[in-house]
């Protein structure tokens, strides 16, 4: 009798059609996954971030670290300060974007902040997600001793001067990419002559949104929820037209300022 030694050219286009039909089932939820893997390390890094931040603010008499990294200048005068002093104290990273760095010019700046002392590991510092050539995405709010705008936008000094902590934000996952994490991440909509514009881009990251961590310590995940939000967050430049009644703008600017 014959024996058949392998499959017919039917039944191997039969198996290979079954096996692209289940990768095109479970990509997605495999794709979903992997986010939300990421995602679950991105908190957990900004846990460790803000459990650094809290062991300086101890350290140091309750005094916020420097949220700039050497785009206002440093040290920084600001007269919105409430103290009306200037924060001349080392920034939590020291400028890492400037002329075209290398890594190890990134991982020295990194190295050299003040809350490297807290956490000394250099990959807390981004998102898994981070693009070839970056080594930090998180920034911090403009409002945390990095850089006031107005009587309304003010910058905070001490840990005592920050109201409602559970709101406002410390640092957040900013990208890491192209006109991000410079300084803070800064927010001037509400009381601006034109209400309801974004300064800095949003963030897309994580599926439409990203990754904050808080005053009170506590991380959270956002995903936006107004299209206009994700439009120009992918745009990735400055100053977006008004965008009315924007509820994603107006959380993330009390989120910043604390303003309502």
């Amino acid at each position: 009798m014959d024996k058949r030694n392998g499959f017919t050219l039917i039944e191997l286009l039969v198996v290979i059609s079954i096996i692209a039909l289940l990768l095109a089932l479970l990509m997605p939820a495999l794709e979903r996954a992997r986010e939300q893997a990421q995602r679950i390390v991105c908190l957990a890094n900004l846990d460790q971030l803000m459990l650094a931040y809290d062991f300086y603010t101890e350290d140091n008499d309750g005094k916020l670290i420097n949220g700039d990294t050497g785009e206002y200048g440093w040290p920084n005068s600001d007269m919105y300060a409430p103290s009306g002093q200037h924060h001349n104290e080392i920034p939590w990273v020291l400028k890492d974007w400037e002329n075209d760095p290398t890594l190890d010019v990134k991982k020295q700046a990194i190295m050299d902040g003040a809350l490297y002392p807290y956490v000394q590991n250099v990959k807390v510092y981004s998102c898994p997600t981070l693009l070839a050539g970056n080594l930090r995405t998180y920034a911090a709010s403009d409002a945390m001793n990095c850089r006031g705008w107005d009587s309304y936008r003010v910058m905070l000094k001490h840990v005592e001067e920050i109201r409602r902590p559970d709101v406002r934000i410390i640092f957040l996952d900013d990208g890491g990419t192209a006109g991000a994490t410079l300084g803070g991440w800064t927010l001037y909509s509400i009381y601006n002559s034109e209400r309801w514009v974004w300064w800095d881009p949003p963030p897309i990251r994580h599926g439409d949104g990203t990754t904050f961590s808080f005053a009170d310590g506590h991380t959270e995940y956002w995903k936006w929820q107004d299209s206009r939000t994700i439009e120009f967050g992918l745009e990735m430049h400055a100053w977006s037209d008004p965008q009315e009644d924007n509820r994603d703008l107006y959380k993330s600017e009390v989120g910043v300022w604390g303003t309502q």
